[in-house]
């Protein structure tokens, strides 16, 4: 017998449960003998319909199935056939019953009984219909919530990230035109970030994509200068616009003072995946080779303010900037977060 048929018959005197049973197998429907209503009740939230005597009812307490009848979610209305004596009237005791019934009076032909039970699990059936589209509805309503929410938080971060590129480029620009050229340049660089966060839904960009995206505009075809070697990484968007703008920052201050910028020059940034403890932490080593002699810069900008404190407090990241002077060497340890869209707010 299944542990959850479909249809609970409770019929306790004589040979009615088992008579009733027989009927509605013949019909391949499923059925639970209960030999009373204290026993039927914690049956009732897996059944679909209940075949049930009017004297199974009269004679017990029936508290409990009103509360639980009463209960029900907005969406159901769980359907009852009540066997009741042809020619009795309705017993108000019952009454409680009146909006889930389906009343059959005995004795009844086999049909009328695998009918009626038919006729109640096809309602069943539509009520767990629009449970499901109930249900999707809501799904649908919290994850706009949620989309609602994580867009006003990007928003201000962008606006928080914007905001403090604009400050600090003003500060390092000697000119109008200067701070025009590299204002312009991080917010396109800012920009592209978002762009391949868009694509993705605003779930994750990819290290290689973003690395690729800054350094692009500095290669050259006919003797490639740049390698780029390591797994494929997502990042979620908390980690991928501060990494992002940090990988603008060694492009370009590559592309005027280090390797890049001459052009012999070699850059090879490469990466890989490992663990401490439950943390995934992606190791990332850029090195420069064979470009001008490097010296320590004589003043902290935007670029060195942005690696050694913006991505070291929002992204939880060790970094190590090296002025060596056969070529910069920036080394990141990066705590990799869950790739699924959970905002960290409340």
């Amino acid at each position: 017998m299944p542990a959850n048929p479909p249809v609970l018959v409770l019929t306790p005197v004589g040979r009615d449960a088992r008579i009733a049973a027989s009927i509605l197998a013949d019909s391949q429907i499923e059925t639970r003998i209960c030999a009373s209503l204290e026993e039927t009740l914690p049956l009732l939230d897996q059944a679909q319909c209940l075949v049930v005597a009017e004297e199974a009812l009269t004679s017990a307490d029936r508290s409990g199935l009103a509360a639980w009848l009463e209960n029900q979610p907005a969406w159901s209305d769980f359907p009852i056939v009540l066997l009741v004596m042809r020619g009795t009237e309705f017993d108000r005791r019952l009454a409680f019953l009146d909006r889930y019934l389906i009343v059959l009076e005995r004795p009844f032909l086999a049909s009328s009984l695998a009918n009626s039970v038919r006729s109640a699990l096809r309602a069943r059936a539509r009520q767990l219909e629009v449970k499901s589209y109930i249900e999707q509805k809501q799904v649908v309503a919290d994850r706009q919530k949620l989309l609602i929410r994580e867009l006003h938080h990007r928003v201000k971060n962008t606006l928080a990230n914007v905001r403090a590129m604009m400050g600090a480029t003003a500060r390092s620009s000697g000119t109008i035109e200067d701070f025009m050229t590299d204002f312009s340049a991080r917010l396109v660089s800012l920009a592209d970030t978002h762009s391949m966060l868009t694509d993705d839904y605003w779930q994750t960009a990819s290290l290689k994509k973003l690395l690729a995206g800054e350094l692009r505009h500095y290669e050259t075809r006919d003797k490639p200068r740049i390698a780029l070697e390591g797994p494929d990484v997502a990042l979620v968007a908390d980690l991928a616009i501060p990494v992002g703008m940090a990988f603008h920052e060694l492009a370009s201050n590559s592309s005027k003072f280090g390797s890049l910028s001459h052009p012999k020059g070699r850059l090879e940034v490469s990466w890989s995946v490992g663990s401490a403890g439950d943390a995934r932490i992606v190791n990332l080593d850029w090195r420069e080779r064979d470009g001008p002699v490097v010296e320590p810069p004589k003043r902290r900008g935007f670029g060195t303010t942005l690696l050694e404190k913006v991505v070291t407090v929002q992204c939880d990241a060790k970094v190590a900037l090296n002025y060596h002077r056969e070529g910069l060497h920036f080394n990141m340890a990066l705590p990799l977060r869950d790739t699924r869209l959970v905002p960290a707010y409340s």
